[in-house]
């Protein structure tokens, strides 16, 4: 296999239509964490490439946290982390010049999923973590405790699921909008925590949770569609 590729392809080509790029995802999935890729000169002969073609690959996907080279050891496969595919989603969009806005309803679409799943599935164990969220939520008198309590049920109800794909993917969508949510979480430990938003937001959680404590996935998406529109109105 002969594949044409000079080292100073720009990013946009090694991800739009790289054939050594490829070639390289396709071994690697072949492979499990931790596993050795053969040696430089082994795979630039059996990818019948350069070496410096091929170090360029690497280099990238090591960038992207794909691999890892130890020194005098070689290179070896990583888990693919969340922050990791943040990076990568960040330059997609950068160059595809897409508004960080638009992600927001991709990370709303995974937790509709999740209700639907972690009310099918039914933990009781881990349902309950979502049920501690909204008790803090309800007895603080500090905004500060309420977007925490805020955070402990989003990520239980993710856990809840079952699903490591979708916690995955909203940890990874949640790294991309960081200064979206961090400037939105600073506004809000700030303002006065009035009765009337606290207990907005106790009815919001409590409809998701008894949603999925019924077993009832259409009516988690619906209360988690009603929980996202109110903040999205507010």
């Amino acid at each position: 296999m002969t594949i044409e590729n000079d080292a100073g392809s720009s990013l946009s080509e090694l991800f739009a239509d790289d054939p050594l790029s490829v070639a390289l995802a396709e071994l690697i999935q072949e492979m499990r964490p931790g596993d050795k890729l053969p040696s430089e000169r082994d795979l630039a002969v059996r990818l019948d490439v350069s070496r410096t073609a091929l170090r360029d690959r690497l280099g990238m996907l090591e960038g992207l946290g794909v691999l890892r080279r130890r020194t005098g050891a070689g290179t070896f496969v990583e888990t693919l982390r969340p922050d990791a595919l943040a990076f990568a989603l960040n330059l997609a969009i950068s160059s595809s010049h897409l508004p960080l806005a638009s992600l927001e309803s991709v990370r709303i679409a995974l937790e509709r999923q999740a209700a639907a799943e972690a009310a099918r599935r039914a933990d009781p164990v881990l349902i309950a973590y979502m049920k501690r969220a909204i008790d803090t939520m309800a007895a603080t008198e500090l905004s500060a405790d309420v977007l925490d309590a805020d955070r402990a049920f989003h990520q239980s109800l993710l856990r809840a699921a079952g699903n490591p794909s979708l916690t995955f993917f909203a940890e990874a969508l949640s790294n991309v909008l960081t200064k979206d949510l961090a400037d939105r979480s600073e506004r809000l430990r700030h303002e006065p925590l009035t009765t009337s938003r606290q207990a907005l937001l106790v009815d919001h959680h409590t409809r998701i949770y008894d949603a999925i404590l019924a077993g009832d996935p259409d009516a988690a998406m619906r209360a988690v569609d009603g929980h996202f529109d109110a903040i999205g109105n507010s």
